[in-house]
């Protein structure tokens, strides 16, 4: 076989041979790399008797994995087959020599790993499902309640002290386990909406989501938004989980036609409630026909009791449910749906256009393992991502799969004091690509050109706890020391080209105050307290205009909790106490440039507006209301205003 292509670098990917019709047939595949500017393209190039099917796979720049025939770009030569094994294994030898390090990942390691984040408006039961999928999955033996009782442990999730002081989720946390020969990984996020930012980064490194509804109550503000923000991620599977059933509830039919009402979302139920509050018996799983009907755990915190009866044995199952009335909805229930409801189609459901819909309940464990078992079938496995390629000077946009060669790996969250006994700080990096291995090199999006980072050790993350691991695969979560110049967005890699990701926007602040250390005496503590939270992302800090620093910092969040979170952290965590002053403006907006703003300035638009800048320096102007904000955003366009922004991509 011969591959004629001037201009190109090749690498061997693999190499493994199949069976057709008793003759051996070789595969090679190469990675042809195009001089720069141009796009990566991945072929497979056939040798032996099987050249009437010639597909590649190409990866083109910002688009998703197609076919073509390896013979579009490349010439091959087809002459018979090879019969001389060990000549094949030298030439491997010398393809590989040529290659270098070579970070890709088992096939059959990227295919079994599923990730999910969960979503839901406050005390729809987040944090609850996601005990109790670690419960089913074998990750913990009992599920802790949220508040604390004289039997149960405190929740896996929620180990910050202000969340177990409030029953709330905070921050966002990562956990996994295997299950059914699958690698599981959860991140559990707020559901507060002063926190929606840190849903937003779990986001960014979800390849799915669940949004919990409240059985009950059905669509409510903050699930909304966090769908609104599910959107901003193209192509991310949503699944729909009507949670609370064994409390009154609203209709399946309410539920869905809400869902599609308001967010043009149509859903498809997989399974289906058979009655709700203290008549809740169980659900049908409408896949295979079989009616899970449940009892209460044996122990506090256990796994529910299950009994499943056939659709099609209907004396025993009218018997079990031992309630005529809800006996025949059901049976009407499951006709009705067969007739009304478009069938389930998974291109639609990994694209996001079609939700996958359980009823069930987190607290009675009711329809908690069903779910897990359908998401695991059905759920995207890692996907890649669009990128940034940064090499002499000259960038280009590319789709970065995860069986690239190269590692690559984005950080979505920061995180100080996991172990406040060491004061530690942890990044967490979401691979896209390739594998990490223990004591690898890797690049960093903005850091100087050459410039690598040794990443000694990286931890398996569970909530609080940590277990060290020396080989991780994409689509896994790690978390990795954190000598302070991670920052939320930035972008790992190997190899000799920069990688960037898109970075991570920050969402318009709503709050702003000046935040003073009281006592001179704690100064080094307060500001190493002050920036390890600003790195987290815990709020965003601004400064006026042409402070270097020694002027008063600006705190800016979302919403009042936040400050609350920054000044008890402060507290407990560093020993220092704080004063926050609040400032009379309630909108940000990030401006093009500061040209841009001297012009707006000099032409008087700017009264009664505070100039300062981010982190960055990049121009951001306070409103004290909607109307002055939208007013010279249309009046002066070429300000460019916007509500978010996101961090430079590369630096150094």
């Amino acid at each position: 076989m011969i591959l004629l292509a001037s201009s190109f670098s090749f690498y061997l990917l693999s190499l493994y041979s199949t069976s057709n019709n008793g003759i051996t047939v070789y595969t090679t595949a190469f990675s042809l790399v195009a001089p720069i500017g141009s796009q990566r393209t991945t072929y497979s190039a056939f040798n032996g008797n099987s050249h009437n099917d010639r597909n590649c796979y190409v990866y083109a720049s910002k688009s998703s994995l197609y076919s073509a025939t390896a013979t579009d770009n490349i010439g091959i030569e087809e002459g018979e087959q090879d019969s001389d094994d060990d000549d094949l294994s030298q030439d491997i030898d010398v393809a590989i020599s040529q290659s270098g390090d070579d970070f890709r990942a088992p096939q059959s390691e990227i295919d079994r790993r599923r990730n999910l984040a969960i979503i839901s408006h406050p005390d729809s039961g987040k944090t609850t499902m996601t005990e109790k999928l670690l419960l089913y999955g074998g990750a913990i033996q009992q599920a802790g309640a949220v508040r604390q009782k004289a039997e149960q442990r405190a929740t896996a999730s929620d180990f910050m002290e202000m969340e177990r002081e409030r029953g709330i989720s905070i921050s966002s946390t990562v956990m996994n386990f295997d299950y059914n020969g699958l690698r599981v990984n959860i991140l559990d996020t707020p559901g507060h909406q002063d926190f929606s930012e840190d849903t937003y980064r779990a986001l960014a490194a979800a390849d799915n989501a669940v949004m919990l509804l409240d059985a009950a109550k059905g669509l409510e503000a903050q699930t909304r938004k966090l769908f609104a923000v599910c959107r901003m991620r193209k192509n991310m599977p949503l699944f729909t989980f009507v949670n609370k059933m064994d409390r009154p509830a609203l209709t399946p039919y309410e539920l869905m036609d809400q869902i599609e009402a308001e967010f043009g979302l149509e859903t498809h139920p997989i399974v289906w409630p058979i009655g709700d509050g203290d008549r809740f018996k169980g659900v049908l799983d409408r896949m295979t026909n079989i009616v899970h009907l449940y009892g209460k755990s044996v122990k506090r915190g256990g796994k529910a009791e299950v009994r499943q009866v056939p659709m099609s044995d209907v004396e025993e199952l009218q018997s079990e449910i031992d309630d005529d009335e809800l006996f025949y909805k059901l049976m009407e229930d499951t006709e009705l749906l067969q007739e009304l409801i478009n069938p389930l189609d998974m291109d639609r459901v990994l694209s996001g256009n079609q939700s996958p819909l359980f009823f069930g309940s987190a607290m009675t464990n009711f329809g908690v393992q069903l779910f897990l078992d359908k998401f695991c079938e059905m759920g995207a496995r890692p996907l890649g991502r669009d990128g940034m390629i940064e090499k002499l000077g000259l960038g280009g946009d590319v789709f970065i799969p995860p069986e690239n060669e190269e590692f690559t790996g984005f950080i979505f969250k920061t995180q100080a004091n996991l172990d406040p006994k060491h004061r530690d700080r942890l990044a967490y990096v979401r691979i896209i690509s390739g594998m990490y291995e223990k004591g690898m090199k890797v690049g960093h999006s903005r850091s100087k050109t050459g410039k690598k980072y040794n990443l000694a050790q990286a931890q398996a993350l569970f909530g609080n706890n940590r277990d060290a691991i020396e080989i991780a695969y994409p689509g896994d979560v790690i978390g990795i020391n954190n000598p302070g110049n991670f920052a939320i967005g930035d972008t790992l890699f190997t190899g000799a080209n920069k990688v960037a990701f898109p970075g991570i926007p920050m969402f318009s602040p709503e709050k702003f105050a000046y935040i003073r250390n009281p006592n001179p005496s704690t100064y080094k503590s307060f500001q190493k307290g002050i920036s390890q939270l600003l790195d987290e992302g815990a709020v965003q800090a601004l400064r006026q205009r042409n402070d270097d620093g020694g002027g008063p910092l600006i705190l800016a969040a979302v919403g009042q909790l936040q400050f609350e979170v920054v000044q008890a952290r402060l507290k407990n965590e560093y020993g220092v106490d704080s004063i926050l002053e609040p400032i009379n403006y309630s909108i940000a907006r990030w401006a093009s440039s500061w040209d841009d703003v001297d012009k707006a300035d000099a032409d008087g638009k700017l009264f009664g507006v505070f100039i300062g800048q981010d982190r960055w320096q990049r121009p951001v102007l306070l409103f004290r209301n909607d109307w002055k904000a939208e007013s010279l955003s249309k009046e002066e366009e070429y300000l460019d205003l916007k509500p978010w922004s996101k961090p430079p991509s590369f630096e150094g």
